[in-house]
């Protein structure tokens, strides 16, 4: 049996993603569209009370293509607070119009393939592994959304490989990240009994040609190329909060 990876956990991650009933939502008149957009903006404005907090976070994104219109990333905790933030969300009077098209449930992780010979509990005194568990999301102008498996074809199966091999493959695998750094924010949330795939990615960035860049080069990396195997990708820019009325009107 080959020896399973440890990890550490963050923040519980949920990604919300929906279709707008536009054809709805233009019958409405002035005042009717106002307040359904006024008391969305204010469950926007709670979640960046909590994002200044630091006691969780949010993302609000309009989603390009036809798999959905806008997307929802929180985190917070616990599951429960999750729980009852989706809760929230239909229960506020915009979620007449809103068709729900993907959801992802996942936790924040880091696995101790890229720990050393740290402990977990000494991997978690690290200040930037700290801030990959709870991060501080930036506001950025672009996200990317996916979700991936690892392969277990036959000979391709990762599960089956020694962990050394594993930890090799990972370690070159992160080398392609960190040149990206600064112009991409990535977080890999764990997902294992908690929906269809094994992880989810999500990219941060004010350039969403970097997307594609690092995908591509990550694909000729043999973690990638023989083991990934990767769901539906969503991209979309940032939608501010003060921008509510604009997007929905």
């Amino acid at each position: 049996m080959s020896e399973p990876v440890s990890t550490i956990d963050g923040w519980y991650s949920l990604h919300l993603l929906y279709s707008v009933d536009w054809a709805g939502l233009r019958v409405l008149d002035k005042d009717e569209r106002d307040a359904l957009t006024t008391e969305l903006q204010a469950f926007l404005d709670r979640q960046q009370a909590v994002h200044e907090k630091h006691e969780g976070d949010y993302a609000f994104y309009n989603i390009m293509g036809h798999k959905a219109d806008i997307i929802f990333w929180l985190l917070r905790p616990t599951a429960d607070e999750l729980i009852n933030l989706e809760l929230e969300i239909n229960k506020l009077a915009i979620s007449d119009y809103l068709i729900s098209t993907y959801s992802y449930v996942s936790i924040i992780e880091m696995s101790s393939y890229l720990g050393g010979n740290k402990t977990p509990e000494e991997m978690m005194e690290i200040p930037h592994i700290q801030q990959r568990l709870y991060p501080s999301l930036e506001k950025s102008k672009y996200i990317c959304f996916y979700p991936m498996d690892k392969k277990r074809d036959l000979d391709d199966n990762w599960y089956m490989l020694p962990m050394e091999e594993r930890k090799q493959l990972m370690r070159d695998h992160g080398m392609i990240g960190r040149k990206y750094a600064g112009k991409i924010k990535q977080y890999i949330t764990g997902s294992q009994g908690l929906d269809k795939y094994e992880w989810a990615v999500t990219l941060l960035s004010d350039d969403m040609l970097e997307f594609k860049k690092i995908i591509y080069e990550m694909r000729f990396d043999e973690t990638s190329a023989r083991y990934g195997v990767f769901g539906d990708f969503y991209v979309g820019g940032h939608i501010p909060n003060d921008a509510v009325a604009d997007y929905f009107g």
